[in-house]
């Protein structure tokens, strides 16, 4: 397929890990946003990335890097780089550190149990932070459950399925296409969506809404109303691998009251679904401009609102 007909990767805050799974000193070797990365957690317990070839002769920092308090340590002539600035620190055989030896730092924030970068392609700071899920720390909710997916897929034909209420009738088998309604906040760059459907659970027929919130391209979340008395939700993050490839990670909770029943329900409905979307994800192109017609108007405001999130190319 033509590389210039599929998007660049995306501006905004994506996961590049679970929090429970960086142990204090441990360095890994990630690839995200078509880059070589080093991730590492400090000795005071700060999860750091930078950019992962040595400003020195090129060593990659993860392949036999160590943590040194708050650095990184090359693993070819030791030279020690700050997690927090990507600068050198310390040589030990030369007392005078270049001014060119540093590395680029990714800021970094540790949010609803996941390890999130910030990337953009101006290199531009964050303007907003990744919100605090209050569900996925309240003692009345249960312990997430976790999901996590690669799909060979650019992550915008991912989050597209969200504002393509026909293909929950064709693909996920709803009885109907479900109504949706959607809006935005912060300048354009929140949007929320709701869809209503009439649905049977094995605790009668009930009018359910499924609300859906997204920060940016690739963090979002989705909750299910309508049973009496059960909170039923999930947030996720999609991250880019590169402009083919990306990863999903999904933190899934329910009421404590509802954990055993409609619980389970909702944890095996939602990674059931994107499976059902697999194959044709896996198998689709993505069009840069497509044929719509008249009755994608959702799909047209999604196109939209996704265009925001790149940087112009030059």
């Amino acid at each position: 397929m033509d590389q210039d007909a599929v998007p660049g990767i995306p501006n905004g805050w994506f996961a590049v890990g679970w929090s429970r799974d960086l142990a204090i000193g441990e360095v890994r070797r990630i690839y995200y946003f078509e880059e070589e990365l080093v991730l590492f957690r400090t000795r005071t317990g700060k999860s750091r990335v930078l950019s992962a070839y040595c400003s020195h002769l090129g060593a990659h920092l993860a392949e036999g890097g160590r943590v040194a308090g708050e650095t990184v340590r090359c693993p070819f002539h030791a030279w020690q780089y700050d997690g927090e600035t990507g600068k050198c620190v310390e040589i030990p055989y030369c007392d005078r550190i270049p001014k060119k030896a540093k590395v680029r730092a990714w800021e970094t924030m540790e949010r609803n149990g996941m390890i999130f970068v910030w990337h953009h392609g101006e290199q531009k700071p964050p303007d907003w932070e990744v919100p605090e899920i209050p569900q996925l720390s309240d003692s009345d909710w249960a312990e997430p459950r976790t999901f996590e997916i690669e799909v060979p897929i650019h992550m915008q034909d991912m989050a597209e399925n969200n504002l393509d209420p026909v293909h929950f009738q064709v693909v996920h088998s709803m009885l109907s296409v479900p109504d949706t309604h959607i809006d935005f906040a912060e300048s354009g760059r929140f949007m929320h969506a709701v869809s209503y459907s009439e649905q049977e659970t094995p605790y009668g027929t009930f009018d359910m809404e499924l609300h859906r919130d997204s920060w940016c391209l690739g963090m979002s979340s989705v909750e299910s109303r309508g049973i009496p008395t059960a909170g039923l939700y999930m947030f996720s993050s999609t991250t880019p691998i590169d402009r083919h490839t990306t990863v999903s990670r999904w933190a899934i909770t329910s009421t404590n009251n509802m954990v055993d029943t409609a619980g389970e329900e909702w944890f095996t409905g939602v990674t059931s679904g994107v499976r059902d979307d697999m194959r044709i994800w896996a198998n689709k192109i993505h069009r840069p401009n497509p044929v719509f017609c008249e009755a994608d108007k959702l799909l047209v405001e999604f196109r939209k609102w996704a265009a925001q999130f790149y940087s112009p190319t030059v």
